[in-house]
C-alpha cells in the first residue's frame, strides 16, 4: 500500500480499497486444489523470505546499534500479547498432516532429525535473530512487520517489502487447503455432479471474500496477529492435540500416567494462551477504534 502511494499513484487511497483490490487475485490462487501444485509458490515464498531476512540484517547492522535506551524486559501485561504473537507465528496445525501424507518417505517427517524437526528449528533461529536485533536497532518504535521499519526511499528496502508481500501472497491458498478439503469431503456426496466444480469455485471465493471484509472491517494487522494466534491457533494446536492424544491413548498413558499429565499441562497453556490472549487483543481493538473516534 505505502509503496503504491509512493511509487504509482500520487492519490492516497484508504487500506479499506486495497483489500478490495487485492481480493481478485487472491480469488484466482486459491482455485489450486492440489497441494503438489502449490509446493512451488511455497518454494518461490521461501526464497523472497530468505531473501528479506537478509536485506532486513543488511539495514540493522548496517549502523552501530546503540544499547542505552533498550529495556531488558517489556511490560509484564502485554506478555499475553507477546505469547499470541509467537503461536501465531510457530503454528503449522493446518498444513502438518497434509505434507506428510503427500511425501513419497512419510516417515522422514518425525523423528530426530526429520523434516519437521530440521523445518522448525530453522524458523525459530531466524525468528529469535530477527526480533533480538531487530529491537536492538528499532527499540520500541518496531512495527508489528519489520518491513514496515525500513525505509521507504532506498530500493533494497523497497525489494523487502515486496518480496515479503509476494512470499504472503503465494502462500495464502495453503491456509484454505484443510478446510476446503474438509468441505469437499463432506459436501461433494450431497452436491450433484454437474454442480461440484462451481460449489468448489463458490466455497473458495466465499472464504476470501470473508476473510476480506475481516481485513476491511479492523485493518489492524498487529491486533489481527494477536487474535488469530490467541483465538485459533491455542484451540488447533495446543487444546486439541492434547485432549485427542490423551483421549487416543487412554489405555496406555506410559509409566506414571506421564503423558496425561504432559497433555494436561499443555492443555492448560493453551487455555491461558487463549484467554489472557484474547482479553488483550480485544481492549487493544477497543482503544484503537476509540482513538479513531476522539
Amino acid at each position: 500500500m505505502i509503496l503504491f502511494d509512493e511509487y504509482v499513484t500520487r492519490t492516497v487511497l484508504p487500506v479499506e480499497y486495497y483489500c478490495l483490490i487485492i481480493l481478485v487475485p487472491l480469488c484466482l490462487m486459491v482455485q489450486i486444489r492440489h497441494l503438489k501444485w502449490l509446493a512451488p509458490f511455497s518454494l518461490i515464498a521461501n526464497i523472497l523470505l530468505i531473501a528479506t531476512f537478509v536485506i532486513c540484517m543488511y539495514y540493522i547492522f548496517g549502523d552501530e546499534i546503540n544499547f542505552t535506551d533498550k529495556r531488558i524486559s517489556g511490560d509484564l501485561s502485554r506478555f499475553p500479547a507477546f505469547l499470541s504473537t509467537v503461536i501465531f507465528a510457530m503454528e503449522g496445525i493446518g498444513v502438518v498432516m497434509p505434507v506428510e501424507n503427500t511425501m513419497k518417505k512419510p516417515q522422514h517427517f518425525l523423528g530426530c532429525p526429520s523434516v519437521l524437526v530440521v523445518a522448525m528449528s530453522t524458523i525459530m533461529l531466524l525468528y529469535s535473530i530477527l526480533g533480538l536485533f531487530g529491537y536492538f536497532r528499532y527499540g520500541d518504535v518496531l512495527r508489528g512487520s519489520i518491513t514496515l521499519n525500513l525505509p521507504i526511499d532506498d530500493w533494497p528496502a523497497v525489494c523487502a517489502k515486496i518480496f515479503i508481500a509476494l512470499s504472503i501472497f503465494f502462500t495464502y491458498p495453503l491456509h484454505f487447503f484443510v478446510v476446503l478439503d474438509i468441505f469437499t469431503r463432506y459436501a461433494e456426496p450431497h452436491i450433484k455432479k454437474e454442480y461440484r466444480n462451481f460449489a468448489q469455485i463458490l466455497a473458495r471465493t466465499s472464504c476470501v471474500w470473508i476473510c476480506g471484509g475481516i481485513g476491511i472491517a479492523l485493518p489492524m494487522l498487529e491486533q489481527i496477529i494477536n487474535i488469530v494466534g490467541a483465538l485459533f491457533y491455542s484451540i488447533l494446536g495446543l487444546i486439541i492435540p492434547g485432549v485427542i492424544e490423551t483421549v487416543f491413548r487412554w489405555e496406555d498413558l506410559g509409566r506414571w500416567n506421564w503423558i496425561f499429565w504432559k497433555n494436561l499441562l499443555i492443555v492448560l497453556f493453551g487455555v491461558c494462551s487463549l484467554v489472557s490472549g484474547c482479553t488483550v487483543s480485544v481492549m487493544d481493538i477497543i482503544s484503537i477504534l476509540n482513538k479513531k473516534t476522539i
